[in-house]
């Protein structure tokens, strides 16, 4: 039976983590494995990340309304998001995402891209958002988007690590990266509404309602903070966190 509980939580787990670079799916995974949640499958993460969707959409709602107005921006991130679509539609359609869903795959990436984080954090700012962020910068962060399809990479910490290697600051990075998940989730979002309505599914809709909710409750209040943060700190208290977590799960798979 599924638990308005465990979509309460999960929902709090993906607010908070898919926009801090420390993988939600990951820890969607690790705390569903924990307390054996029945409600977690693909099609509860999808809800989620619609929830987040909407969050980041409406936190950069009047942004939003510029980048119409811009154009050329608008097409950067467009541009930026076409590595991902069809290489996540492949790894859905053939089941290689819920594939590498498992303990071992997120220890490793969790450690080695703690590891990327860090040493990109290093990188000299050297250019500006509204001057520097072209076709090819967009392509760049777009591939290394791609990676994060495997648990424990982290969407928004790969895409801020690839931005920082680009010489972007911190924020320009965060800003770009929160700004290449509007297509992207919105992607996956349609892909799980339509799995939603084929699934008739009454207990599903009404659970995923309330996923939808308070996943874009707390993915408004991360962004809000994250942003802030990012402007006074280093990422340093993430790659330490993912270290340490990186540990603990590896130590369960082989102690």
């Amino acid at each position: 039976m599924l638990s308005s509980v465990e979509i309460l939580i999960l929902s709090i787990i993906q607010g908070v983590s898919e926009f801090l670079p420390v993988s939600s799916a990951a820890h969607l995974v690790l705390v569903s494995n924990y307390y054996s949640f029945t409600s977690q499958n693909l099609l509860i993460d999808i809800c989620l990340h619609l929830g987040s969707l909407l969050a980041i959409t409406f936190y950069f709602r009047k942004d939003f309304f510029d980048l119409i107005k811009n154009i050329n921006f608008l097409i950067k991130i467009l541009v930026g998001t076409i590595p991902i679509i069809p290489i996540g539609y492949i790894f859905y359609q053939t089941g290689l995402i819920d594939q590498l869903r498992n303990l071992e795959v997120i220890g490793w990436m969790t450690l080695v891209f703690a590891i990327v984080l860090y040493l990109s954090d290093k990188s000299k700012i050297s250019k500006k958002i509204n001057e520097n962020f072209n076709n090819k910068s967009a392509i760049f962060i777009g591939i290394f988007q791609v990676i994060s399809l495997i648990p424990g990479v982290s969407r928004s910490g790969i895409t801020i690590s690839s931005g920082r290697m680009l010489g972007f600051s911190r924020y320009d990075s965060a800003k770009i990266s929160f700004f290449l998940s509007i297509p992207t989730l919105a992607a996956a979002s349609i892909l799980g509404i339509f799995n939603i309505y084929k699934e008739g599914s009454t207990e599903l809709n009404f659970l995923a309602i309330i996923a939808v909710i308070f996943s874009f409750i707390f993915s408004y209040l991360t962004i809000a903070l994250f942003l802030n943060f990012v402007k006074k700190f280093s990422l340093n208290v993430f790659v330490i966190y993912r270290i340490i977590l990186s540990i603990l799960i590896l130590s369960v798979v082989y102690l």
